[in-house]
């Protein structure tokens, strides 16, 4: 039994034993296939529940450990263990899901956790199958080797040595020579690196376009979204939705840029991407205040939000479960991970002074608010929305921040929400370029790096054609800009969902502004659902339009361009 009121750092880490699990699932596996009636199987159920819970626990615990120094040894080996023990466990999971179908029981099962219990099964079955072990060993290594390569990046700039992370705060500078020099250091790094990670990615595109074959599907494309646990909607479902991005939001997001250049000074026709970091000739809004102080505001923040989140957040901070700030040998990025076990998340990020800060703070409590929300639901299986769900958790929770933001950024609150809303209008293009790129990838899965990154240039003046990069910027300038997204090697067609969420989000910004009150009620009931539902039945349960449906885009964004309008920008 776990100690509940452990700190984070005061966790013991264990290795999971792979004899050890076989050996427990196959026993549970056996046990449920001689139950009879529903009050037996339950049982089974609840004990495996239990055994799995203590394996994820582990291996979040090493992950986390890992993530947060790559460099370190002995957490990269446990890491390296995990990696190549995961396909395993999903063979031995797979039995056990095999066995559930065939329960005598069934029926009544199903009454009991919905037939969406039984669906996520049989898409995990059509997604798995142990001939596929020897590549998802593969592509586990390589995508811990690409995380290896951006996690230990050492860029020397000005006399100094920073890693990819810290390297966005120059490149948000408000000295355009500082912005531009710090944009080809990081495009230089990348160009260093650009033959090994198109290798990996090579591979990786090969290995799972392999595996797909071997399942019988014509490509990874289904395979993909099976994996993902979509159930319902598919891959024409969401080139649709690009569509409607593309005629609403692109056009937007042109007109901001073009305001953009306008403020600081720059003709938009000499725009180059490094310019685009700044938005007000004034500088970008700063947080006011180190990690510390970011962290004080924001459990004052929760506090008053209601009495949910001020409980949440003191957990967080008490049990040092925010390991928020960049340093040498972290990886980049930030998450939200779950401790089954403990029944607590824990928050990772890489603070470089910049409004990303708070951005990526309130971002990731939004998934982690969802998590201890929903730690007690049963089965476990429903604790977790899918990918895409996820997101509306988090993204919303950005702006039902907003209120707040004095706090964080003093009289440059105003600055940072037209700043935030601008961003996230402008984040929907390259959520479709980096979809529709990924699409093409895998129906052209012998394609060279070259092709790759040439149908990626293409894409991308399709969808951002105000995008022009410095010469000296030669990986990013010839279509390279993609080896940079970790989701693309990580998670193949995940990204696609933070644009699904960001709409949806919209709907809760749209609905704060009409009742908060009532908008923070309608949030709370979502986050408690946890994944009991798929994205697009959610959505219907929660009242939330659906995005695949035509001219609902359209209908969600316009009173955005109201919002940005009741903003005085000339105080910026």
């Amino acid at each position: 039994m776990a100690n509940k009121d452990l700190k984070f750092d005061e966790i013991p880490l264990k290795k999971p034993s792979l004899k050890s699990l076989e050996k427990k699932i196959g026993a549970l596996t056996e046990e449920l296939k001689q139950t009879k009636d529903l009050s037996s199987g339950l049982k089974v159920i609840r004990k495996m529940d239990k055994l799995m819970d203590t394996y994820e626990t582990q291996a979040t615990v090493i992950s986390i450990r890992y993530s947060c120094n790559t460099t370190d040894p002995v957490i990269s080996k446990a890491q390296d263990q995990l990696d190549e023990m995961s396909p395993y466990i999903s063979n031995y999971i797979d039995k056990w899901n095999r066995a559930i179908l065939e329960v005598p029981y069934r029926k009544e099962l199903e009454e009991k956790f919905t037939p969406y219990y039984f669906q996520k099964i049989e898409n995990s079955l059509k997604s798995f199958d142990e001939k596929i072990i020897p590549e998802l060993v593969e592509i586990n290594k390589l995508s811990s080797q690409y995380d290896r390569i951006l996690g230990s990046a050492q860029i020397e700039f000005r006399g100094q040595i920073y890693n990819l992370s810290q390297m966005g705060k120059f490149t948000t500078s408000l000295d355009r020579k500082e912005r531009r020099e710090a944009s080809i250091a990081v495009d230089k790094f990348f160009a260093s690196k650009e033959q090994e990670i198109g290798d990996i990615y090579g591979k990786l595109v090969s290995l799972r376009d392999q595996a797909a074959k071997k399942l019988g599907f014509e490509n990874f494309v289904e395979l993909g979204y099976l994996s993902l646990g979509r159930t319902d909607y598919d891959a024409k479902m969401v080139k649709g939705y690009r569509e409607q991005i593309a005629s609403v939001a692109v056009p937007m997001a042109q007109k901001l840029y073009k305001a953009q250049a306008k403020r600081i000074g720059i003709p938009f026709s000499k725009m180059k991407t490094y310019d685009y970091n700044i938005s007000f000739a004034s500088g970008n809004p700063k947080p006011k205040g180190n990690t510390e102080e970011l962290v004080g505001y924001a459990t004052e923040m929760y506090d008053h939000m209601s009495k949910e989140s001020g409980e949440f957040f003191h957990l967080m901070v008490d049990r040092h479960l925010l390991d928020l700030e960049a340093r040498p040998g972290k990886q980049p990025g930030g998450y939200m991970t779950f401790l089954p076990d403990y029944k607590y998340p824990f928050i990772f990020s890489n603070f470089n002074g910049t409004e990303g800060d708070v951005n990526v703070l309130t971002h990731e409590v939004g998934h982690a608010f969802q998590g201890y929300l929903s730690a007690n639901i049963k089965p476990s299986d429903f604790r977790q929305p899918t990918l895409e769900s996820c997101e509306i958790h988090s993204m919303s929770m950005e702006f039902f921040a907003w209120p707040y933001m004095d706090k964080f950024f003093g009289d440059e609150a105003d600055k940072y929400r037209y700043s935030h809303l601008s961003d996230a209008i402008e984040f929907l293009p390259y959520g479709i370029t980096i979809d529709e790129f990924q699409h093409w990838v895998y129906e052209h899965p012998t394609a060279t790096h070259e092709e790759r990154c040439k149908i990626f240039k293409e894409i991308e003046s399709k969808y951002t054609p105000h995008k022009v990069y410095d010469e000296e910027c030669s990986c990013f300038g010839h279509g390279a800009t993609w080896m940079r997204q970790s989701h693309i090697f990580g998670s193949p067609f995940y990204y696609i969902d933070y644009t699904l969420a960001q709409v949806c989000a919209f709907q809760f910004l749209n609905a704060m502004n009409k009742n908060q009150p009532k908008a923070w009620k309608k949030y709370l009931k979502l986050c408690k659902c946890g994944g009991k539902y798929p994205f697009v039945t959610l959505l219907e349960k929660n009242h939330l339009l659906n995005p695949f449906i035509d001219g609902n885009v359209a209908k969600i964004m316009k009173p955005l361009n109201k919002i940005l309008k009741g903003i005085d920008q000339s105080k910026f």
